[in-house]
């Protein structure tokens, strides 16, 4: 088993997958690896293991395993195996309206956590992102942040919104270091830290919705759509390959429902 998942790994790291991805691989045919003991590394233990999966797992994580698994035995073990994708829930996430997010800020009063929530929704950013940002990358002269090797290993560049340029100038000032957001103990903030900073502000707002750090980049992507914003420029300040993945905020977006009149409002009863 140790040899395989040697193997995997540097497979995963030849093709220079992010450490975070390589982890999840090397998580995921640990799993399998366990699941399949006695069973045989064929396409029916495959199936078995996936089928069982299915009664407790979202089709898309059950999808995404799928793939991690094909991959093993098509690099690892030189077979193929036929495991279909199970067709996926066409759920949309709920988001945050621009009052919802007005309160989530104001009830903030720790002045490093009123910023991430400001760079998080401002700019659309991945908690990932938030926490990996430096001094050299924030180039007020340009009013941009550059976003160094984020999801699939890409750069690109937001705009700082001109309402913190100045807030973040001053914090800037007071940060030893290259890291913005540090942790007294780790050197920089963990994901887990935003969680709960994210989590905390919603309570104290008193919203009721389910509230994540990714909720507030859909509300991002939500909002400047439902401005006018292009599709198109959307997906490069989100930093998505796909278009496909940026219009699902067509889908999320209700401002075009609510601008419909009913014929109903046009008749006097």
């Amino acid at each position: 088993m140790d040899a395989l998942k040697r193997e995997i790994e540097e497979e995963l790291k030849l093709r220079n997958f992010s450490n975070k991805t390589i982890k999840s691989y090397i998580s995921e045919t640990e799993k399998f690896l366990n699941f399949s003991k006695n069973k045989g590394l064929n396409e029916k233990t495959a199936r078995e293991y996936f089928l069982k999966q299915l009664g407790n797992k979202n089709p898309t994580t059950v999808s995404h395993n799928i793939s991690i698994i094909s991959f093993f035995f098509d690099k690892i073990l030189k077979q193929k195996i036929n495991v279909p994708h199970p067709k996926r829930n066409k759920t949309i996430p709920e988001v945050l309206t621009i009052e919802e997010v007005r309160g989530l800020i104001g009830k903030t009063n720790n002045i490093k956590h009123k910023l991430i929530l400001k760079l998080l929704y401002g700019c659309g950013l991945r908690v990932s992102e938030v926490i990996n940002l430096k001094k050299p990358d924030i180039h007020f002269n340009e009013s941009l942040i550059h976003i160094r090797l984020a999801k699939g290993r890409k750069d690109r560049f937001v705009k700082i919104p001109d309402s913190i340029k100045e807030e973040l100038n001053n914090y800037l000032k007071l940060v030893e270091g290259d890291i913005l957001f540090q942790s007294s103990r780790s050197g920089k903030l963990t994901i887990k830290t935003i969680q709960q900073v994210v989590k905390s502000s919603a309570k104290k707002a008193g919203i009721k919705k389910r509230v994540y750090p990714h909720l507030l980049r859909h509300s991002f992507a939500t909002h400047l759509l439902e401005q006018g914003t292009d599709l198109r420029l959307i997906q490069k300040l989100l930093g998505h390959s796909d278009i496909k993945t940026t219009q699902i905020y067509l889908k999320i977006s209700n401002q075009s429902i609510k601008n419909v009149q009913s014929p109903l409002d046009k008749i006097n009863l």
